[in-house]
């Protein structure tokens, strides 16, 4: 076979993929498919393994990425059916729920606006870290840094402790 692996290679990865998918998917069925998908990909794709590679990282990496593409293709569909079925407005949110979101935007204005971008960018569109470093024209380490630090002070300014000023240092 291509690539460097063989029918049984396939066969002795064969439970631990599925119980990678059954974790990710909790439902048997659905791991069953998920690892089917995998399989197609990985066979499909053989000529693009790097043979010195482990052929088991490369297929858990497979695995993850179609779990992944389902995840995004059912959203996508889910708003669809949405929009074309004419589900009912939702309801109006709770007071509790209208304070809290307030808060949590409160908090979000108190950041710095790069870290405001790295976070509405990723954690709100949707962007990737690749995706995200081409829209500010900054490398991806740069964004996962700056996302790192800017999760960190959103995490602190809702737990109540104001965080330090970027580029301030504590004294004691």
């Amino acid at each position: 076979m291509a690539a460097g692996f063989t029918d049984e290679d396939l066969r002795d990865v064969l439970p631990r993929l599925r119980r990678f998918a059954l974790s990710l998917t909790h439902d048997p069925a659905n791991a069953d498919d998920l690892v089917q998908s995998c399989l197609e990909r990985a066979l499909t794709r053989a000529g693009s393994r790097r043979p010195e590679g482990d052929l088991r990282a490369w297929l858990f990496a497979i695995l993850y990425r179609c779990f992944i593409d389902t995840q995004r293709r059912n959203r996508r569909y889910a708003r669809i059916l949405d929009f074309f079925s004419g589900s009912p407005e939702p309801r109006a949110p709770s007071a509790e729920h209208v304070a809290l979101a307030r808060e949590a935007l409160g908090d979000l204005a108190r950041l710095t606006a790069d870290q405001q971008s790295l976070l509405l960018l990723i954690s709100v569109e949707g962007l990737g870290y690749q995706e995200a470093a081409d829209v500010l024209d900054i490398p991806v380490g740069t964004v996962m840094s700056r996302l790192s630090r800017a999760r960190k002070a959103l995490r602190s300014l809702t737990e109540g402790r104001t965080a330090p000023a970027p580029g301030l240092r504590l004294m004691k």
